[in-house]
């Protein structure tokens, strides 16, 4: 039993040190990167017929909270009313259809070239909706924005330009956050996606290897997706799997870090989780679609696959969270009772490296636009602590989704509900599309943290504190995701 609990251990273990490897070097791209500039010149409008013709796709379904902003900041995008078209892909079946409407309507009373399209059926979600505005879109590019995303009005122009080059078949920008310092919660998912940004997406695209598209606020070639076979709608991710397909045909995507597009955090717990969820297991499904077809790909270089790898599999990291949490108690008891093992636990300090390595890669992602010092460490220390709990934390819910995407399992497209919250002062509270997500899953939330609460007491006992970090962060971020959802759930109960 010993040696099985190292093996699988020892095993998880080893992926999160190559995944970090992995990181590593994307941090060292990243700093590369930041010698070269990539924005181009504005486009000429005083030259119309060599202006690119825009659609832009706008998918909604139940969006009445947030859905008149985006409408307004779209309807206020600096580029010639001749060569653009706004599509509202209405999938709704509430008062968001009304609000629609009556908002287009008196967008077409201003000039401005704007369709409510409403599907006899919704087929497919989001991907359906996106393949049913294509086959009757006027533009040669799409643009497209979630509900929760207020684009600049210079977004247009600073993304076509990049498409003079015919190879481009996907421009995509960075995400901002509209209400970063709302709460914790939304401080640690800006942390996370910043790094995301900031240094995969850079670090990848400079160093010509696959990134993907984030779902918004990016624009396509339509040619790019007609020819990597269009939207489809067997994964949760119908982005990232039609960025795989589209760089696998030969397509160059390019990704802009200069350019930002704000949106809005997910600001309860159950609405990140949502998410998180939706997001885990279609990049699992998009691993069991499209991995293969990378590592085999005759004409990619071996980084790129490598890059694929851990791109795609990505989501296995709470996998193996996970595994190596659960084991780590054991792991405490093995190490203090077994001495003809103890080799092995000083060849296995060697992976604490790993932490080190993220360490290096988030403050990357600190730097990027402000300028930081030695004395922002202990403040980023504190944030990098309070991201991997909450990571830790996500792991149990995390992996289920992962597993489920693996075996093949199908579930619906859930969207995450968007709540207009902004500032300190609004509330979330009595939001219709809020579902509660208080099950026995969040009951084994609640009991991993006081199962890792217990490896900290038995670090006491055996006086060996190396797996003490580790346990209190387990033990907080478990605490911390459960607590949360039973006490958001309750709030909304209430209200």
């Amino acid at each position: 039993m010993e040696i099985l609990i190292l093996s699988v251990y020892g095993f998880f273990v080893g992926f999160l040190f190559l995944y970090s490897l992995i990181q590593l070097h994307l941090v060292i791209l990243f700093w590369k990167s930041k010698k070269k500039s990539s924005l181009l010149a504005l486009l000429d409008f005083d030259k119309l017929d060599k202006v690119p013709f825009v659609t832009v796709q706008l998918p909604i379904y139940n969006e009445k909270y947030v859905v008149e902003r985006l409408l307004e900041a779209v309807a206020k995008l600096a580029y010639p009313r001749q060569r653009l078209e706004i599509q509202v892909l209405d999938d709704s079946d509430d008062e968001t259809i009304e609000i629609i409407a009556q908002a287009v309507a008196e967008y077409q009373e201003q000039g401005i070239m704007i369709e409510h399209i409403r599907r006899p059926q919704r087929q497919g979600f989001k991907a359906g909706a996106l393949a049913y505005g294509l086959e009757i879109a006027k533009g040669d590019f799409t643009a497209i924005f979630d509900a929760d995303f207020v684009p600049p009005a210079d977004f247009l122009q600073k993304t076509m330009p990049y498409f003079q080059n015919p190879q481009i078949g996907l421009v995509q920008t960075r995400w901002t956050h509209l209400n970063e310092n709302y709460s914790l919660l939304t401080r640690l998912q800006a942390f996370a996606l910043n790094a995301h940004f900031n240094v995969e997406q850079t670090g990848r695209n400079f160093g010509h290897h696959f990134i993907n598209f984030n779902g918004t606020a990016g624009v396509w070639r339509n040619q790019c997706i007609i020819e990597a076979g269009n939207w489809q709608s067997d994964t949760l991710t119908e982005d990232l799997d039609l960025s795989y397909r589209a760089q696998l045909k030969g397509w160059n995507f390019q990704y802009l870090n200069g350019v930002g597009t704000p949106a809005e955090l997910p600001v309860e717990m159950n609405a990140m989780k949502s998410q998180q969820f939706r997001w885990t297991k279609g990049a699992a499904e998009c691993t069991r679609k499209n991995l293969r077809k990378v590592l085999y790909a005759s004409d990619l270089p071996f980084f790129t696959k490598m890059h694929g790898l851990f791109h795609l599999m990505n989501s296995f990291i709470f996998i193996s969270i996970l595994m190596i949490s659960l084991l780590s108690v054991p792991m405490l008891w093995i190490k203090n009772n077994f001495a003809e093992y103890y080799f092995l636990f000083n060849i296995a300090s060697f992976f604490l490296l790993s932490f080190g390595i993220l360490g290096v890669f988030y403050w990357s992602s600190e730097v990027q636009f402000g300028k930081k010092t030695w004395r922002d460490i202990p403040a980023f220390l504190g944030r990098f602590f309070l991201f991997l709990s909450l990571s830790m934390g996500m792991s149990l819910h995390n992996a289920l989704a992962v597993f489920e995407g693996y075996i093949g399992k199908k579930s619906p497209f859930v969207r995450t509900p968007k709540f207009n919250v902004n500032e300190k002062k609004d509330k979330w509270q009595g939001n219709s599309y809020f579902k509660s997500m208080w099950s026995g899953l969040t009951f084994l939330e609640a009991l991993l943290a006081v199962y890792y609460f217990f490896g900290l007491i038995l670090g006491f006992y055996y006086w060996d504190f190396g797996l003490f970090p580790f346990h209190l962060m387990l033990s907080f971020g478990f605490g911390y995701v459960a607590w949360h959802t039973f006490s958001h759930s309750f709030l909304q109960i209430k209200s």
